[in-house]
């Protein structure tokens, strides 16, 4: 058990020209954030700057048998980070990533397993964030993301994702 204060190893970046191990990338979250592997994280998956979740209800049940919303909004809010973190992987980039600001609507019960779908706001948002990482160090990018049971639309929620200077070397 890791102590307060102390962060996690950080995952080492992939060698040149490998894509980025999502199942060691899930394994590493797990171990990094505790909460993780109790959120019924069943895969995850790249489709082209939609990174994709699918996720079993069963662990995220509330008292009434649908989807708690504390645990629907703990991974909207986790995978706008994962979205983050890993785009910033394929840079050849390790820098902290937080959550500045995030909203959720709920529009429907979660009553079966579900995906959860994150992607930028606005299709030039990566540019942009690069841009700024390279000109100031630091960065800011919105995403959006979707929960979907089936085809239908559950949950749209909406976050600020900062990535900060790069730490110092120890």
């Amino acid at each position: 058990m890791r102590d307060i204060g102390t962060p996690h190893p950080r995952l080492p970046l992939p060698k040149d020209g490998q894509g980025e191990d999502l199942a060691a990338f899930q394994t590493w979250l797990g171990e990094a954030i505790p909460l993780v592997p109790q959120l019924g994280l069943s895969r995850m998956e790249w489709q082209d700057d939609v990174l994709r979740w699918h996720i079993n209800l069963q662990p995220n049940l509330n008292d009434k048998g649908t989807g708690f919303g504390g645990a629907l909004s703990a991974q909207t809010t986790l995978i706008g980070w994962c979205w983050v973190t890993l785009w910033l992987r394929r840079q050849g980039l390790q820098q902290d990533v937080v959550v500045a600001e995030a909203s959720q609507r709920f529009s429907a019960p979660v009553t079966e397993d579900y995906r959860l779908d994150c992607q930028p706001q606005d299709i030039h948002a990566a540019h942009s964030l690069s841009e700024r990482l390279n000109q100031q160090g630091k960065g800011r990018i919105t995403l959006i993301q979707k929960l979907y049971c089936r085809e239908k639309v559950c949950l749209e929620a909406c976050g600020d994702y900062v990535v900060l200077p790069a730490r110092k070397p120890d």
